[in-house]
């Protein structure tokens, strides 16, 4: 049985960092690409960053460039979402993806206070 679950999150001020995990068992990690999405109160689901098995290929939408960091450590099947310059506008619930699977986490909150 696959199970995704992310932590991490936490309510931090804007301009500060967090990095979220999420551990994946019950699948062979270092074959799928990863993703991690969000979602805003009142919002759809968003896709913000991906990576490849390898971690030779990373995918960030334009308005998390520069400031969000995707990694993997395929040893321990974890996938990392690191976050910097945290703007109130990141807050949401994240949550992380094996690509072209429906396997989701259950998210982690993620508050940042202006």
């Amino acid at each position: 049985q696959v199970q995704l679950v992310e932590s991490g999150g936490g309510l931090v001020q804007a301009g500060g960092s967090l990095r979220l995990s999420c551990s994946a068992s019950g699948l062979t990690f270092s074959a799928y690409y990863m993703k991690w999405f969000r979602q805003a109160p009142g919002k759809e689901r968003e896709f913000v960053a991906g990576i490849s098995g390898s971690g030779g290929s990373i995918y960030y939408v334009d308005s998390v460039k520069g400031r969000f960091t995707i990694s993997r450590d395929n040893a321990k099947n974890t996938v990392y979402l690191q976050i910097n310059s945290l703007k109130p506008e990141d807050t949401a619930v994240y949550y992380c993806n094996t690509a072209g699977t429906t396997y989701w986490g259950q998210g982690t909150q993620v508050t940042v206070s202006s």
